[in-house]
């Protein structure tokens, strides 16, 4: 674990000296661990640089296995302390703001009635961004997409659902007319956007690619729908592309606005992931299972 836990430093330090001084233990012993563990695997793991220290190819990997371990091992320390002092334990997961709604919310509150000393830490982010932290350990399961990955065979994917799209205005700027509307009727608009490269940001490019429209230059860019729906509200000559479900929470909310306007892209669909070969906590467990009896349901 030291060594595990001295590559870490090292990472974020550049430095054997810093690396040292966060783990309380001298350069020199820091080192020697060093030597070992490069010795043990049999290749170097850093590159030294006018940076500092910087990790190779073998190094990176390593390290994220380190960060990988060292998590899994906190957790359990956390784990086993909550089971002597009788808790419930703790649940961390990621999900796309189209998931909430209709799928994370019913089963968390089914999760709660079952188990109402159990912890629970949401984090709503982009499917990249949230397979990230399902690498370094930091969400045991992500509702999402793994296709977005560079190596989505490295996950267990498990398909919820579509996620149909709607384009929505602020709810003061929706049209008085309720005809139906198409891209070309929000060519003067600006757009809040996902990310490029984000599918949310493709689809919406392909919807105005067929429309014969260009993609306007003076895009917004965002993953927070707060910010979305407030940009939305504040700003004139303002659309977006939401999922339904969410949207049409804000609409119940009289925030948002959706416009008959029926896109021609199919829906995506998104999932239950989690990292292929890691072992789930019986609370991740049991929480898959609900999510998949809300879609029999």
């Amino acid at each position: 674990m030291k060594q595990l836990q001295l590559l870490i430093a090292l990472d974020d330090h550049k430095s054997l000296h810093k690396a040292a001084v966060v783990l309380s233990i001298t350069q020199s012993a820091a080192s020697k661990a060093l030597h070992e563990l490069e010795t043990m695997l049999d290749a170097a793991l850093f590159e030294r640089s006018a940076s500092g220290m910087i990790p190779n190819a073998y190094g990176r990997r390593v390290i994220d296995y380190a960060r990988l371990l060292t998590t899994d091992l906190t957790q359990l320390c956390h784990d086993l302390t909550d089971i002597k002092a009788g808790r419930g334990g703790r649940l961390s997961i990621g999900a796309i703001m189209g998931a909430i709604p209709a799928h994370v919310v019913p089963a968390l509150d089914a999760l709660h009635a079952e188990r109402p000393d159990v912890t629970i830490e949401i984090v709503e982010d982009t499917s990249a961004r949230m397979l990230t932290q399902l690498d370094e350990g930091r969400l045991d399961l992500v509702i999402g997409r793994s296709a977005v990955s560079a190596q989505p065979a490295k996950y267990r994917y498990v398909k919820l659902a579509d996620e149909p799209l709607s384009v929505v205005v602020g709810y003061r700027s929706a049209p008085r007319s309720r005809k139906a509307l198409d891209m070309h009727d929000l060519a003067h608009c600006r757009w809040v956007t996902y990310p490029s490269k984000m599918p949310l940001r493709e689809l919406l490019e392909r919807e105005m690619d067929l429309a014969g429209i260009d993609m306007p230059p003076n895009t917004v860019s965002t993953a927070s729908t707060f910010v979305t729906v407030a940009l939305l509200n504040q700003g004139r000559d303002l659309a977006s592309l939401l999922p339904t479900d969410i949207a049409g929470m804000f609409a119940r909310h009289k925030m948002l606005s959706i416009l008959p306007i029926a896109l021609r892209s199919p829906s995506q669909t998104f999932g239950i992931v989690t990292r292929r070969g890691s072992v789930l906590s019986p609370i991740a467990a049991r929480l898959i299972e609900l999510l998949k009896e809300g879609v029999r349901d």
